[in-house]
């Protein structure tokens, strides 16, 4: 299961040491449902490795504002607390891993 992001959490976790993927969405979006399946697998996929999750947008609205996201779904990787990877909109799982496994490395 992907974790779950908070404007409270975010610093402590998604811009610690290491990659993290986050997943900016809303219950009300249909891409963004599309997109939770992946992210749920890709977070079993990569656990240990990697930390996957979503921050909710209507709910986090500080987080959203931060790296300035407009439209959902947004996905930012993060290696070692900066930004380096951006992806707005769907996206397939196998797009995702690529981008992933390249910041392991």
């Amino acid at each position: 299961m992907a974790f779950e992001f908070t404007d409270n959490n975010f610093t402590d976790t998604a811009l610690k040491e290491g990659v993290s993927v986050v997943d900016f969405w809303a219950e009300w979006c249909g891409p963004c449902r599309l997109v939770a399946p992946i992210i749920d697998e890709l977070a079993e996929e990569f656990d240990g490795k990697a930390l996957i999750g979503k921050v909710n947008v209507d709910d986090n609205p500080e987080v959203s504002m931060k790296y300035g996201v407009r439209s959902i779904p947004t996905i930012l990787i993060f290696k070692d607390g900066e930004i380096v990877d951006k992806h707005v909109g769907t996206a397939t799982k196998a797009t995702l891993e690529g981008k992933i496994s390249t910041y392991l490395s």
